[in-house]
């Protein structure tokens, strides 16, 4: 591979910093999942660039997932993992797990590895501090353990952000009685990216973006006006587990975060081409349609 001259290198930081002076002293939310979390390459250049836009003074949250490594160990423990409308059925037992893999490991691995990547991060849960008051989710008793958000102190997390480190927050929160219910990670990062005011929320996915035809990358649906998204459920469109990645995007908007992206996290760097360039990558949500 050829390496870049010094004057294209000049030229591509040239062009991004109109988009570092956008968002220097913005918070941006970027939800972490997927493939990109599981590939050691992606894993390392999505840090890398979380790393990289702190440093040019934007604060970056980081918000997790840990979907592929919480089966994982429950299949190693014997435990059968179920899924209903795309969320994971937690009983009790399934609710240990989740825990200890996302809050424990998951969330430590992180904050080990922006600290390789030359960053300083601070390891979160929603149970510290009361961050993310949760209750059972009122629709879906059936999934036991699953939680819906009652209430956020965002407290922590700015205190983290005033301090220097990158918050990295696993989506476990706790209800009044100190019982732990395990949350959906997209629901969770725009419940947390309206909270906090923030410019831009980014969902790395396992796809290019919302797809017409999920078999063709072709039909990727750039823009989606909020108008646009029950129909698109009832086509067919958004089904499945794309359904709580959608709504998230689409309450973050509505609660105020005026971007809401969701991008393809296989992509090297993609939260920087997202960022930092004019072309941007994946499927935006938008409050309303262009004229």
């Amino acid at each position: 591979m050829q390496s870049m001259s010094e004057e294209l290198k000049a030229g591509v930081l040239t062009a991004a910093l109109p988009y570092i002076q956008k968002y220097s002293g913005k918070i941006v939310v970027v939800k972490y999942g997927g493939n990109a979390m599981i590939n050691p390459r992606l894993k390392q250049a999505v840090m890398n660039d979380i790393v990289l836009l702190t440093q040019v003074g934007i604060r970056v949250v980081l918000v997790h997932g840990g979907g592929p490594e919480i089966s994982a160990t429950l299949k190693r423990l014997g435990i059968a993992s179920q899924f209903l409308n795309g969320l994971r059925v937690t009983d009790m037992e399934t609710m240990q797990v989740v825990q200890m893999v996302l809050a424990g490991k998951t969330n430590k691995d992180l904050v080990a590895l922006i600290g390789v990547c030359g960053g300083r991060a601070l390891g979160l849960c929603g149970i510290d501090g009361g961050m993310l008051l949760a209750r059972q989710m009122k629709d879906a008793p059936e999934l036991g353990y699953v939680g819906e958000v009652v209430k956020i102190d965002t407290r922590p997390i700015l205190n983290a952000l005033a301090d220097g480190y990158i918050p990295v927050v696993a989506t476990v929160g706790v209800d009044p009685s100190g019982a732990a219910y395990n949350i959906n990670a997209d629901t969770a990062a725009a419940e947390i990216a309206a909270a906090l005011g923030a410019e831009n929320l980014i969902a790395l996915t396992d796809i290019r973006g919302l797809m017409r035809d999920v078999n063709d990358e072709g039909s990727l649906i750039p823009q989606v006006p909020l108008c646009q998204v029950e129909e698109l459920i009832r086509q067919g469109v958004i089904t499945g587990g794309m359904i709580p990645k959608v709504r998230s995007c689409e309450s973050a908007v509505r609660a105020g975060v005026k971007k809401a992206v969701m991008i393809d996290g296989r992509v090297p760097h993609s939260i920087l081409i997202e960022m930092l360039s004019d072309e941007g990558i994946g499927t935006m949500f938008v409050k309303e349609a262009a004229v």
